[in-house]
Formats: structure tokens, sequence, C-alpha cells
């Protein structure tokens, strides 16, 4: 959990599932605790309802719960460690003609082939993580950052394509590729 918005919606999905007497989050440590009744619910029931939520919960004797919340965390630093490397490579070449080469000819289209992966592959997650918030009726810091970069990356594919769309208003047509 990232923020205290992600741990509200994990306690509130849990909270609401059959069988649950209580619920609670501890933002600090990642813990959820809950009481259940047994004969209505389950450990994996409530694992499943929490993983819609786009949350893993682990389920294990506390030594190896250690053991794989290490390399759950290990595997989530490379993972991201390797993302934000590929992200500073091909945002670098858009930060530096979108600041200072913008009137250069196909400015726009190299700033879509390089934007575009950062987008897609490497933002992927934020926006799948929004979009299982939307699904509760809830968000997080992912909803932000997924509207934000998602409304910016398609207007600004729009502009590209349809210039004509804003000169036939007398308007040009601005691209944010770089944000």
């Amino acid at each position: 959990m990232t923020c205290a918005s992600c741990a509200g919606s994990a306690e509130s999905i849990v909270k609401y599932q059959p069988g649950v007497v209580n619920a609670s989050v501890n933002f600090a440590t990642g813990n959820l605790t809950v009481e259940y009744l047994p004969n209505m619910t389950d450990a994996s029931t409530l694992q499943k309802a929490v993983q819609g939520v786009g949350y893993d919960l682990l389920i294990e004797d506390a030594t190896k719960q250690q053991e794989t919340l290490e390399a759950i965390h290990e595997n989530k630093f490379r993972t991201l460690k390797n993302k934000t490397i590929w992200a500073i490579i091909l945002s670098l070449p858009v930060v530096i003609i979108g600041m200072f080469f913008m009137d250069m000819p196909y400015a726009d289209p190299i700033m879509w082939l390089f934007s575009t992966p950062v987008v897609i592959w490497l933002g992927r997650d934020f926006f799948v993580n929004a979009w299982k918030q939307a699904k509760h009726r809830s968000a997080n810091m992912d909803t932000l950052v997924a509207l934000s970069t998602g409304i910016a990356y398609l207007f600004s594919v729009f502009n590209m394509l349809f210039a004509d769309f804003w000169h036939q208003r007398g308007l040009h047509a601005h691209v944010y590729f770089e944000a």
C-alpha cells in the first residue's frame, strides 16, 4: 500500500464481505487484521476480494510470511528499478525535444514514438490499479496519475494527428508528451 487511501480501500472492501466481523489496516506496517466467522467466509475469499481492488494479501505462518514478503519486495524493487531506468532513457529525448527543439521537423511524431512505451508499457500499472479502484467506486494516487498522464497523452495524440482541427479555429495544436 502506498497511501492512506489505499489502506482505507483495502479495509472497506474486506469489512463489507459476508462473515467479516471486523477489519483494520495498519498503514505503517501494511498489515490487515481481520476477524471473521469461519462458517461464512474463509481466508482465500478475503484474499480474492483484496486482490480485486489491486492489492496482495498473504496468508501464511509468520516465519514463511516474512520470507515471502522479502521475496515479493525484492522482486517489486527490481522491477520498479528497471522500469525507472527505461522511463528515464525514453523520456529524456522527449523532454529535450519538447523544451528546446519543439520547432524541429517531425518533433511531434518523435516525441510520440518515445512517450508511447512510457505511458502504455511502463505506466501500465497505474492504469490497471486505477481501473480496479474505479470498479469499486474508489480512487487513490494511481487514479490521479492515470488520469493526468492519460489525458495529456491522448490530447497530444489528437493534436498531433488532427492539427487542422485547431488551425481552422486560428489556434496552434500544442502537444504535451513531455508532461
